[in-house]
């Protein structure tokens, strides 16, 4: 009798400990809807304002292809555009979870479209150059197409 009431013990604390278990991934699975804290909005309408600064200036690249100069076309891209990188990334980090895997993916798009025109650029390739560029263009207004509106 004492080794079954021993088992009866040791069998009902295991099913009381796979009960608690069980309730809390039930309860770490309900997810709170998320919204933008009005610091991330802030930070985010900051990147923006410096990417919409920088897709400004992105005709004076398209001028340059044209124009079949070369070098000066790759400074552009190494040096007004060279900070395009870390911003997208500041921004990245600042959005939702949820949105960050997209986000990248259009940001990696765009960077291998640069990379690219550079790539265009440095063998001389017009067709190439002007082919990537329409492509940058299209695929950094679909980035800032995702982003979050103030």
């Amino acid at each position: 009798m004492m080794k079954f009431r021993s088992v009866l013990v040791i069998l009902l604390a295991l099913v009381t400990a796979l009960m608690l278990n069980v309730g809390s991934v039930a309860a770490a699975k309900v997810k709170k809807p998320q919204t933008y804290t009005p610091a991330q909005l802030e930070r985010i309408q900051e990147y923006t304002t410096e990417l919409q600064a920088t897709r400004d200036r992105l005709p004076e690249l398209a001028t340059l292809i044209q124009q079949q100069d070369w070098t000066f076309a790759r400074n552009f891209i190494h040096g007004p555009l060279g900070e395009l990188r870390s911003d997208i990334s500041g921004l990245i980090r600042n959005l939702l979870p949820d949105a960050q895997p997209s986000a990248r993916l259009l940001a990696k798009t765009l960077f291998d479209d640069l990379i690219a025109i550079d790539t265009a650029a440095q063998a001389g390739d017009y067709k190439k150059a002007i082919r990537n560029y329409a492509e940058a263009l299209r695929d950094f207004d679909a980035f800032t197409a995702v982003l979050p509106k103030a």
